[in-house]
């Protein structure tokens, strides 16, 4: 056994060496270390931070010292595109995909929470349930103190939207940091590691489960750039939320139907949009033949379990944890700020035009209205897509659910799009689609770049615009060779001998067959 385990040791270690051999790996890693000295910034830091003493003393509070951040951050931004985009061609055959990732997240395991506050707030959370507080009825704001002082303004003053196993597992971290303000908010990053772990050693897994390459998945999901910055960096809860779900599809085609659930309902616990994933578990093995009456009936007790089992989990949490259902009252607090969604942009777009022709009435209105529409739309596409793949393909209505959620929900967050990003290898989808998604993550990320520059100043924001076309030109002259696999080199043209045999095989993940 203890040579078993040494092998097994040494074959880690010999993993980790052949990944910072490359060149695209170390480049990655110059980036994260950028991003981490970028993140002491007068801009990017609470006001109760505990480096603005050494900062001060040091003259760091400077504007070019604001500007020497900003230019770190999105020069991070920059070369962590670049990397990842060299890294396709090699990545699950000449170097692990967690070796990559371990490396580039080793400079953020100790910095500040990058690119959101969110953790300060979590937290701040994990502080009121210590004195006896539900962080579901009070705000941050009625305990004074740097607690309430890391969080961003508006939080400050709002209830949690939470689920209560995210909110207790907060608790438990604000007491293991012996109750000191900024490291509660930095240990909020042992969940999300924990998430973004079962996220990397899962995904292509699940991937051969399917008959799919789990290179393209290892590529694309677990060492994307939005990944190593937001749930590593960011220290979001929804890095440990996805890894649930993760963990309860993989489940699911094992043909451990209630563990998957118990699974997803955990997750849902951790924050609730972990309950779409319920769908596919009920599906994957069912043997679902149709959508014809006698096939939905034999089909429904099934899906009407999973749901259950998975709410029933969720609230049993709820009332173990002493924290209840309040986040039903704080539903609305994502959306009470001007996000990427659409929907978010086109409320305070109206409240702004009838709010200068005269009409505040209309105006108060306006982003309610199309609040509710939002979720109309959401919930629109949420049916039409299970419709249409969810008896088939689960796994394709779970990635483009979550994404069709995401983007048409009444907030919209660059963390938000890795619910269904993580799952779009899987969905069986075109390499153009793919290529566009990962652009779109180059976007995503120099827009973060941006909106972090723009709390500094206007030449701060000139340097973010600077590095965003120097990552175009880069990209621009240098484009990774495909690797040479139908799934990654073509398209499948409808009606094709390939497209069949997906077929075939997505109706043997349905019977829940395995390929390991």
């Amino acid at each position: 056994m203890f040579r078993t385990m040494g092998a097994r040791l040494a074959g880690l270690v010999a993993d980790f060496g052949a990944a910072i051999r490359l060149r695209p790996v170390r480049i990655g890693l110059i980036g994260t270390i950028l991003l981490a000295l970028g993140s002491l910034s007068p801009a990017y830091l609470p006001q109760a931070s505990p480096y603005w003493p050494t900062m001060r003393a040091l003259g760091l509070d400077s504007d070019l010292a604001r500007v020497l951040s900003t230019g770190m951050v999105v020069g991070a931004v920059g070369l962590l595109i670049v990397a990842w985009y060299r890294l396709r061609p090699a990545v699950y055959r000449d170097v692990k995909h967690w070796a990559v990732l371990a490396w580039w997240s080793l400079p953020l395991l100790l910095a500040p929470p990058i690119f959101s506050h969110d953790a300060y707030s979590y937290a701040a959370q994990g502080w009121l349930i210590h004195n006896g507080l539900n962080p579901y009825e009070v705000s941050p704001s009625v305990l004074p103190g740097t607690f309430a002082d890391q969080v961003a303004w508006l939080w400050r003053y709002t209830p949690a939207p939470y689920g209560p196993l995210g909110l207790t597992i907060s608790h438990w971290l604000v007491d293991l940091a012996g109750l000191n303000p900024y490291y509660s908010a930095v240990a909020q990053r042992f969940p999300a590691l924990v998430g973004v772990g079962l996220i990397v050693h899962l995904l292509p897994r699940i991937a051969r489960q399917m008959g799919l390459d789990p290179r393209r998945t290892a590529w694309f999901a677990t060492i994307n750039p939005l990944m190593v910055i937001d749930l590593v960096g960011g220290a979001h809860n929804d890095a440990l939320m996805m890894g649930l779900v993760v963990l309860g599809i993989w489940c699911a085609y094992r043909g451990w139907f209630w563990v998957a659930i118990l699974t997803v309902g955990v997750a849902m616990a951790v924050k609730q949009p972990a309950l779409l994933a319920a769908l596919p578990v009920a599906v994957i093995g069912s043997g679902w033949a149709s959508w014809r009456p006698p096939d939905v009936l034999r089909f429904l007790p099934r899906v009407l379990v999973a749901l259950a089992g998975v709410v029933g989990v969720f609230a049993g949490i709820s009332v173990l944890t002493g924290l209840g259902f309040g986040w039903l009252n704080a539903v609305s607090v994502p959306g009470m700020i001007v996000t990427l969604a659409p929907f978010s942009i086109l409320g305070w777009a109206l409240q702004q035009g009838f709010a200068a022709i005269g009409l505040p009435g209309l105006a108060e209105m306006a982003p309610g209205v199309t609040k509710i529409l939002s979720y109309v739309v959401a919930f629109g596409l949420l049916a039409w897509l299970a419709v249409r793949y969810l008896r088939t393909r689960p796994i394709t209505f779970l990635a483009w659910g979550y994404l069709a959620f995401a983007v048409f929900g009444p907030a919209l967050h660059t963390w938000y799009l890795l619910w269904g990003a993580l799952f779009l290898p899987l969905a069986r989808t075109s390499a153009r689609t793919l290529r566009s998604a990962a652009v779109l993550t180059s976007v995503l990320l120099v827009y973060g770049a941006g909106n972090l520059a723009w709390r500094n100043d206007a030449v701060a924001l000139a340097l973010a615009a600077l590095a965003a076309a120097a990552v175009w030109l880069v990209l621009r002259r240098r484009r990774p060779a495909p690797i040479a696999h139908p799934d990654l080199a073509t398209d499948v043209p409808v009606g094709s001998t390939h497209e069949a045999d997906s077929t075939r095989t997505l109706t043997r993940d349905n019977e829940g067959v395995t390929h390991e």
